[in-house]
């Protein structure tokens, strides 16, 4: 029985079938979990859904920011945009079979594996979260989209602000938090003033921030982070962190980990990737 972890398909459900055999992908014995932005971009959206869903758990998997883009546009909270590869979901006839399967599912996740926790999360992890709080946090967001009330949040949910975590927010300004830091932090200040602005590689960290892992004092340090959202970043792996999009939507690679008998022991796989769309 196998575990891995595979970084962003947006929608290359060629190079996602192209992975799974290669590393003998066995839904009857094996795990995977898809780091989010399952959708969008590339050429067969609507197909990777089905193949997420059809594999009835062994592909677990979480919401990026592209995923909840298609919800939004879907539910007429935001306007589809020149980019978007989506029109072949919300005209489906099982398109709506395919929304609402996609927002049973989770922002973040958690795994056991040899005695050690596999924390997953699409983007980043505010530094004023332990692994429990970011799971718990993350569960308040779940529930509002698989209830009744996910169109209200939907056109609520977009915005910069507010752009650091304290326990005293409350209602939507409390869920936008939750939900910026989970699927689209790169880059925070060093008390965790999220920035939304820059996409440039970690070494290139505008004047004042950090790449959110690695500031100072994070208290999700010390339990394996696996995200992805990061195409820029590029493939890293640290004692306590997995970073796993590796530009499959660019013309780059589709990557996937698979652990050994503990999280340490880690063996990259990769398939290249067609160029769906041209950066910038």
């Amino acid at each position: 029985m196998a575990l891995y972890c595979i970084g962003d398909v947006q929608g290359c459900d060629g190079a996602l079938q192209r992975l799974l055999e290669l590393v003998g992908f066995s839904p009857s014995r094996d795990t995977a979990y898809l780091l989010g932005d399952l959708v969008n971009r590339g050429p067969d959206s609507a197909a990777v859904l089905r193949r997420c869903m059809a594999a009835d758990g062994a592909l677990r998997c979480l919401l990026g920011n592209h995923d909840l883009h298609l919800l939004a546009t879907a539910h007429g909270a935001r306007k589809p945009s020149r980019r978007d590869t989506l029109q072949g979901i919300v005209t489906a006839d099982d398109g709506n079979r395919l929304l609402d399967w996609l927002r049973q599912q989770p922002l973040a996740m958690a795994h056991e594996h040899g005695g050690e926790t596999l924390l997953m999360l699409h983007a980043g992890a505010l530094p004023a979260w332990n692994a429990a709080d970011l799971l718990r946090l993350a569960d308040e967001v779940h529930a509002v989209l698989r209830g009744n009330a996910l169109p209200a949040f939907l056109h609520q949910m977009y915005g910069n602000q507010p752009d650091h975590w304290s326990d005293a927010w409350t209602g939507i300004d409390r869920l936008r938090v939750i939900v910026n830091a989970l699927t689209r932090l790169r880059f925070c200040s060093p008390e965790g003033t999220m920035d939304f602005e820059s996409t440039e590689s970690a070494a290139s960290a505008p004047a004042g921030l950090l790449p959110w892992f690695d500031v100072p004092g994070r208290r999700t340090a010390g339990t394996l982070v696996a995200f992805g959202h990061w195409s820029t970043l590029g493939y890293m792996s640290r004692p306590d962190l997995l970073a796993l999009d590796t530009g499959c939507v660019w013309g780059g690679q589709l990557s996937a980990v698979r652990f050994g008998t503990t999280l340490a022991e880690r063996e990259l796989l990769q398939v290249a990737c067609p160029q769906a769309q041209a950066p910038g």
